[in-house]
């Protein structure tokens, strides 16, 4: 599968998920092992100072660290995220960038960094750690394929349906 392609597709898992549509998570960039998303500035994203909340920078290196390790393993759920803050997220927007540091049979470890783009530079927000477990997809029942649909969309279509339909290698 080429970049191009798995772009398109990690932007139609990043569309079906609630929380990345309501954040404004955007996947700019994908190539196996490696994502960046951006997030533009919204007031309502905000915490008491005014600053891009804690969370949703957690939020994006959880989503860029997934979304890096699916480019290499497939369907995957977080068992461990850390992430240290070393300066306020002020800026215009914020890009994550998640990089495959390994990729094995039964977990992924990842690493990303979230940047804010401020006046013509780019300050480091916060950096941080994913270990990721590659999960195997179960279906209660048989589901109806066009017989072209690929892994991606049945890995998307078995998550829409709820973890609870999926077990850990």
């Amino acid at each position: 599968m080429g970049n191009s392609e798995m772009l398109e597709q990690l932007r139609a898992v990043n569309a079906s998920a609630a929380f990345n549509r309501w954040a404004g998570f955007e996947v700019t960039e994908a190539e196996p092992g490696r994502v960046c998303l951006r997030l533009e500035w919204r007031e309502d994203l905000g915490q008491y100072s005014g600053h891009l909340h804690a969370a949703l920078v957690a939020g994006l290196v959880d989503t860029a660290c997934g979304f890096a390790a699916f480019t290499q393993v497939g369907v995957v759920a977080a068992s461990n995220c850390a992430v240290n803050f070393v300066s306020p997220g002020i800026g215009t927007a914020f890009v994550a960038t998640a990089r495959s540091v390994k990729a094995g049979r039964k977990q992924v470890f990842v690493t990303a960094e979230v940047h804010a783009e401020r006046e013509c530079e780019s300050v480091l927000v916060a950096f941080g750690t994913t270990l990721l477990v590659p999960l195997a997809l179960r279906h209660r029942e048989p589901q109806a394929t066009s017989g072209n649909e690929d892994e991606l969309s049945r890995g998307v279509r078995t998550l829409q349906l709820g973890v609870s339909e999926c077990h850990v290698r």
